[in-house]
């Protein structure tokens, strides 16, 4: 049979995998003349460069350590590979989703609860792991950079029209009926890529999931309805109504057709007021316009203006494996990357927010306005991170933003947690 275009893409990507096994596990950390060699899993390949500055400064200061940058693009498949082989690498970064809270909860990852370093990171970074999944009792992870999920807003268009950030949903509709009413178009709407729905998702649903929200969803399991103690359809309607809102009345005309790019170049020359993006997004804005002035504010949609919230994720989380044979060596070279001055600069470069306390932001207007949150510790994390990968949110949210039925959205993303639960073994540990 002549294999499909899937097969021989699935075929290459098994290959790729075991062919960064055995080079990672070929390079097993050895003493050699006095010298000791770390693999470093690293799975941001914009960050490659940044992370080969760290190794050569770290090395300059430690001649008897080398380290070896492992550059993986298919992260989460990959560690697991090598977590069954038992070629786990000597230092670890992953992207702090949902994946790696199921790996930390199954006791993979190593207990960092009496290292000294844990005291110098912010305790709502931590907090955000914590939520993710740890093993009972430990800390599997250390939060190293950040972002930050908001609105981002064109600075220089609100002084122009007298406007103030809002602290308000009324206020915040306030100012989207004065940005139409002067002619310009407060948002712009991405729907061709239906991630783009996502973040604003993430960012209205975080007020109704706080608390032990996500415990009693899983508590629930396959019993999650419209009458259970927690659910979608019970917890949820008001964000999704606010959500629409956004999408209904204040987008420009042809919004599901246009796609992300569209959306950064649109902001960056001006077009649009706002977009419903995050940090990520100033990046490719800043190429296209570097003199644009972009502020980010969370979404103002809790009842007491104290009580606002900007959705964070950590971009970059620091692990080993339980057991790390050369653990001197490597919490050497973490406790390298964790000092201020190292973090600093990299969180510039990745315009991104350093986790340690007291370290400082890039100039970057955008990290500089979500300063206080972090500071303050009014930082949450990305609830699409707590909903199994399984179910196709996106897909779901972007039908909804078409349709504007919150009771079918909310049903079906019920239906869909019942459906995972109903299938799914706990993970020992949790």
């Amino acid at each position: 049979m002549k294999p499909t275009r899937g097969r021989i893409g699935r075929a290459a990507a098994v290959l790729a995998i075991a062919g960064i096994a055995v080079m990672i596990g070929g390079c097993a950390a050895n003493p050699s003349n006095g010298v000791t060699t770390l693999n470093f899993f690293q799975f941001k390949g914009e960050a490659l460069e940044d992370f080969d500055k760290i190794i050569k400064d770290f090395e300059a200061e430690n001649p008897d350590i080398k380290v070896v940058q492992n550059q993986v693009a298919d992260a989460d498949t990959t560690i697991r590979t090598l977590l069954v082989k038992d070629k786990v690498p000597d230092v670890i970064t992953l992207n702090a989703n949902g994946g790696f809270g199921k790996l930390a909860q199954a006791g993979v990852f190593y207990d960092f609860s009496k290292e000294p370093v844990l005291q110098t990171i912010n305790p709502a970074v931590q907090e955000i792991l914590a939520k993710l999944g740890n093993k009972k009792g430990e800390v599997n992870g250390l939060g190293y950079v950040n972002n930050a999920n908001g609105v981002i807003y064109n600075e220089d268009i609100f002084e122009k029209l007298g406007l103030q950030v809002p602290t308000t949903w009324d206020e915040f509709i306030a100012v989207c009926d004065k940005l139409k009413a002067a002619g310009i178009t407060p948002f712009y709407g991405t729907l061709a890529d239906s991630w783009t729905g996502l973040p604003s998702f993430n960012a209205l649903g975080a007020y109704p999931s706080q608390g032990d929200f996500w415990d009693k969803m899983r508590a629930e399991g396959e019993n999650v309805g419209p009458d259970s103690e927690v659910s979608f359809q019970k917890d949820f309607p008001e964000a999704l109504d606010q959500q629409y809102e956004l999408y209904s009345k204040y987008m420009q005309d042809g919004y599901r057709g246009k796609t992300y790019d569209d959306g950064n170049a649109a902001f960056a020359k001006g077009e649009v007021a706002m977009l419903l993006q995050g940090i990520w997004a100033t990046n490719p804005i800043k190429q296209i316009n570097p003199e644009i002035r972009a502020g980010i504010f969370p979404y103002p949609a809790a009842a007491n203006p104290d009580d606002r919230l900007l959705v964070s994720g950590v971009d970059v989380v620091v692990t080993m494996g339980k057991n790390p044979p050369h653990k001197k060596e490597a919490m050497r070279f973490i406790d390298y990357m964790f000092q201020k001055g190292v973090i600093e600069e990299f969180a510039a470069s990745q315009n991104m927010v350093p986790s340690v306390k007291g370290a400082k932001l890039g100039d970057d207007p955008a990290l500089q306005s979500v300063k206080p949150y972090f500071d303050q510790g009014k930082i949450t994390g990305f609830i699409d991170h707590q909903i199994p990968p399984s179910i196709p949110l996106a897909a779901i949210i972007q039908q909804f933003l078409f349709s504007g039925d919150t009771h079918a959205a909310l049903a079906t993303l019920d239906s869909e947690w019942a459906k995972v639960a109903a299938r799914t073994i706990p993970v020992k540990g949790e």
